[in-house]
């Protein structure tokens, strides 16, 4: 028995005894006769779980320690768990408006900490964003990454120019003050400009400012298809940072994205399994849907073409010869998307077009798809929803050990209202492809400890009482890519820091997160239980 197992069964123990101070000395919440799955993956069992302040303090019988409660949940028939920690979100806006900072979305579906600031993109200054959260408060725990994209952009502009000794050590200094003021790491989008402008050794030397703190390396890879390196491709180049930077790497949503790459899913799970036998530390996240979420201009625009901004996109567009040869890398594109039919309009300020595919408002437009595209585009651009994943690739990523729950939750796709109940319905509870220990260690414990979040994830004395009850019967999702801000069902209870957030399924109005800043998990957090 290693002396960090150790030391866990000792506090526990300690702080679940049967004493005269825990006998005489209410607790405030506990949640009785639960279905107990307490996040690292061991089976499901009766116990009553107490909450004290903004941690969990027992966990056991109940009645038979002696244990009392300002408030007493009945927990009889239903799942009673960790809060779920999505690694990968774009709830930046949502947790710094008032209107929104609740978070409602994501407690409605257990998620009681989410990760923001993905895919290189959002705000720069971590510190300020952190201490404006902390002064207004927020409905979830929250952190955030350094985003590499904005950095360049910050720099250099949409430059796609190879930084100069002095742009790059400006960037090195900003990633530097970043992780200084908390973030969990690096994240790239380099798939998107101007994040996609940047050489692999760019990123390296970021991804070792991040290392040198002790974070992680964050990405929505280069390519997920065939537009560039390609999947594979893109993957090595994942494991080259990790090896380079000496730094975790995460994938973002990892998945086989269109015709052209479906079934290497095979191939990217042996890579990724060599590599972290070899001792690289290497994880991933996943949605559980077979569209992906992005934008018109994304999908289909080669990223020289975004080169410089918006101003010169238009002129590339308005000049015959170069708007030749854009038409034709964008109907290539198109081709790996699956055709115009495979893209649905799911959000834009053009209420005419929401809801349509592409191959619709073309045929409105008496236009061919392409040139429909650069219209909207050029109109500010619209989300999509991109089907162009399989079944097959997507089950065989979710079993890996090293593969989490994540959204990747945005405004006009279902996932930022759906993901996490649509996992338990669909593949626990109805097609049994995970257990329901599985899924919840993977959206639980497994993220709290790659994103390094000190005592949470897990249902143990002396842990963050981040804690939800859902009833295994109802749980689901309820939105779709036509009404995709339908909220969850079936979560009875969330408890965000011993506070009660979700109270008998409806929000019951706290803003009880908190900004979560990057810890060193090797000194602050205690080891999870034994299993």
């Amino acid at each position: 028995m290693t002396l960090y197992r150790c030391f866990g069964l000792l506090v526990g123990a300690l702080l679940s005894s049967h004493s005269l101070h825990a006998q005489a000395t209410p607790l405030d919440v506990l949640i009785l006769h639960g279905r107990v799955v307490d996040g690292t993956g061991a089976p499901e069992r009766r116990a009553d779980v107490g909450v004290r302040g903004d941690r969990i303090v027992f966990v056991g019988d109940a009645a038979r320690s002696g244990m009392r409660a300002r408030r007493t949940i009945d927990a009889t028939g239903l799942v009673v768990a960790p809060g779920f920690i999505d690694p990968h979100t774009h709830t930046l806006e949502d947790l710094s408006s008032a209107e929104r900072r609740s978070n409602v979305p994501y407690l409605m579906q257990g998620v009681t900490t989410v990760v923001t600031n993905n895919d290189g993109g959002g705000a720069v200054d971590v510190g300020g964003t952190l201490d404006r959260w902390t002064r207004d408060g927020i409905g979830t725990n929250a952190a955030l990454y350094v985003p590499q994209g904005s950095v360049r952009r910050a720099v250099m502009g949409m430059s796609d120019a190879a930084p100069s000794p002095a742009q790059l050590d400006a960037m090195r200094a900003i990633v530097g003050r970043g992780m200084a003021a908390g973030a969990l790491g690096l994240s790239t989008g380099l798939y998107y400009a101007p994040g996609s402008y940047a050489t692999t050794n760019e990123v390296v030397a970021l991804a070792r400012v991040a290392a040198a703190s002790g974070g992680i390396y964050d990405s929505h890879m280069r390519d997920e298809s065939s537009y560039t390196i390609g999947l594979l491709g893109s993957v090595n180049e994942v494991l080259r940072i990790a090896r380079d930077a000496d730094i975790p790497v995460h994938i973002s949503h990892i998945k086989a994205l269109g015709a052209d790459v479906w079934g290497q899913s095979d191939t990217v799970i042996a890579l990724v399994r060599s590599a972290r036998a070899a001792g690289l530390r290497v994880t991933a996240d996943q949605y559980p849907y077979l569209a992906s979420g992005t934008s018109v201009g994304a999908s289909l625009l080669p990223r020289w073409a975004e080169a410089g901004g918006r101003d010169s996109l238009r002129a590339r567009i308005a000049d015959a010869p170069t708007h030749a040869r854009l038409v034709a890398e964008m109907e290539r594109n198109l081709v790996r998307r699956g055709g115009a039919p495979s893209l649905l309009i799911t959000s834009t300020a053009d209420t005419t077009i929401r809801g349509r595919t592409l191959a619709e408002v073309a045929a409105a437009r008496h236009l061919s798809p392409v040139e429909a595209a650069l219209e909207i585009v050029q109109a500010g651009d619209a989300g999509v929803a991109s089907f162009n994943m399989k079944e097959s690739d997507l089950r065989k990523f979710m079993v890996e050990p090293w593969v989490m729950t994540g959204s990747d939750g945005s405004d006009g796709h279902p996932r930022k209202y759906g993901s996490f109940p649509r996992k338990l319905r669909q593949y626990v509870l109805d097609t049994r492809l995970l257990t329901l220990p599985q899924a919840i260690h993977a959206s639980s414990q497994l993220p709290a400890e790659t994103l390094q979040l000190p005592d949470r994830g897990v249902l143990a004395p002396g842990w963050f009482a981040d804690v939800i009850v859902f009833d295994p019967a109802t749980v689901a999702d309820r939105a779709t890519y036509v009404s995709p801000r339908e909220l969850a069902v079936g979560m009875r209870y969330v408890l965000v820091n011993g506070r009660i957030a979700v109270d008998r399924g409806a929000y019951a109005g706290a803003l009880a997160g908190r900004a979560l800043r990057h810890a060193d998990t090797a000194r602050a957090a205690r080891p999870a239980p034994a299993r």
